[in-house]
């Protein structure tokens, strides 16, 4: 289909060079806080996984973005680079240009440069993309580099971005330095079905559709999810080719090609491995509110914790006289989810049954007042299993202490009643 015909100025879905538009969805805003975390500790050291078309190129382009312009940056790509070609590259990446040099006359020049960059502003950083190619000796370089110390601290800080797991390079006893700085090691994770059709839509704005539901409407926007497994970098291609075979508008499902997916990189690291940030499975729950039949509002679960009552201080506001100020809260742990209940008036129920603390699983059914909740995690599939995670008092008082504090806050406490079925306007 023409682009013109579709409403677009020019192509949404760019599968080269620069994106029109950048939307970083759930997984690529908790790693792009985890390279800012980088970034401001001296030793930092970060990993970065993910399968060809997982978003790993967009975050590092806005993580280099958000870095300021007076802290060197070099971004440098590993394929078919030998030890030599890989030094000259992260030489004219900070800017300087050295012909004819070899690995020693390369290494002491990054040195001096690393040194003095560390000593009169802050360290440089060094992004490797496509890790994986690298040879043993480049990865020796790499540890050499990674050993300089200014200033009780280290003289460069360093991303490794690859296609592959790096659990077997961090275990080797060769590549000992880069555990041992290894401040976070992250796997990129997929899009939610409601994060792919958000996705979607706001490229088909960018690209100047004044209605993108009709030309992907929710229903192939959730086909394209499924088609591409929520891979960023899949959907845009899998949805740049659906909208190329339709001959009018909207786009059917005829038109969407389903490719074979990649593994997350996840699937490929060491369980034993206590360095492994690997997140929960691939995608984050959803919640779904309705009331009466009708959905009032869809969301991810993307951060810690979601308190959930009357008031419009909490995540998921209800205004209802039957809700509690503060009615429950929902807090994440390990890949797995709880609702607690915070001694309201009528209670919390899962699938028809009070609760005090529960775990969810797939499709549960949360009924706080006349509104209901259902929870949707493809994951969690066992409740005996998730009942079997170890839920840190810690994690779980933490959680409590942060609500706490908030009821101060607001100077309202949490009444206890046995009463169920009475208006709780006084709470």
């Amino acid at each position: 289909m023409d682009l013109g015909a579709a409403g677009l100025n020019e192509q949404p879905f760019r599968t080269h060079g620069k994106p029109l538009s950048v939307i970083l969805y759930a997984s690529h805003r908790q790693a792009l806080r985890r390279l800012e975390e980088v970034r401001e500790v001296r030793d930092g050291l970060c990993l970065v996984q993910g399968p060809a078309l997982s978003g790993k190129s967009t975050l590092v382009r806005a993580f280099v973005d958000s870095v300021a312009e007076d802290v060197a940056v070099a971004v440098v790509d590993a394929r078919g680079l030998d030890t030599a070609q890989l030094l000259e590259a992260i030489v004219t990446g900070f800017g300087y240009v050295m012909e004819q040099s070899s690995v020693s006359e390369f290494l002491a020049m990054l040195r001096v440069f690393c040194l003095q960059q560390a000593s009169s502003n802050e360290p440089p950083i060094l992004i490797i993309e496509n890790t994986q190619s690298l040879n043993p000796n480049a990865l020796q370089v790499l540890c050499e580099l990674a050993e300089l110390n200014a200033r009780a601290g280290s003289a460069i800080k360093i991303i490794l971005v690859s296609d592959r797991s790096l659990t077997s390079v961090i275990q080797a006893p060769a590549t000992k330095v880069i555990k041992k700085r290894l401040t976070h090691n992250l796997h990129m994770h997929p899009m939610t079905r409601l994060e792919a059709t958000e996705f979607l839509y706001n490229k088909l704005r960018a690209a100047g559709s004044q209605s993108p539901e009709s030309v992907f409407p929710v229903a192939i926007c959730h086909e394209l999810w499924q088609a591409s497994g929520g891979w960023p970098g899949i959907l845009d291609r899998v949805a740049l080719l659906a909208l190329s075979r339709a001959d009018k508008l909207p786009v059917t499902a005829r038109c969407i090609e389903h490719p074979a997916l990649p593994r997350g990189t996840w699937a490929h690291a060491a369980h034993n491995d206590a360095t492994e940030d690997t997140g929960s499975p691939p995608g984050l729950p959803e919640l779904y509110v309705t009331h009466n039949g009708q959905t009032l509002s869809e969301l991810c679960f993307d951060r810690h914790r979601f308190l959930i009552g009357r008031s419009q201080h909490n995540d998921i506001p209800i205004s209802s006289n039957f809700v509690s100020r503060h009615h429950a809260m929902l807090v994440r742990n390990d890949g797995a989810t709880f609702l607690m209940d915070l001694n309201s008036t009528n209670g919390t129920f899962v699938n028809s049954k009070r609760v005090s603390i529960q775990a969810l699983i797939h499709e549960d059914i949360i009924s706080i007042g006349n509104h209901r909740i259902k929870f949707s995690d493809p994951s969690a599939t066992s409740r005996r299993t998730l009942e079997a995670v170890d839920v840190a008092d810690t994690v779980i008082m933490k959680t409590l202490e942060d609500m706490r504090k908030l009821l101060t806050n607001e100077n309202t406490q949490v009444i206890r009643t046995a009463t169920e079925n009475l208006p709780t306007s006084g709470i």
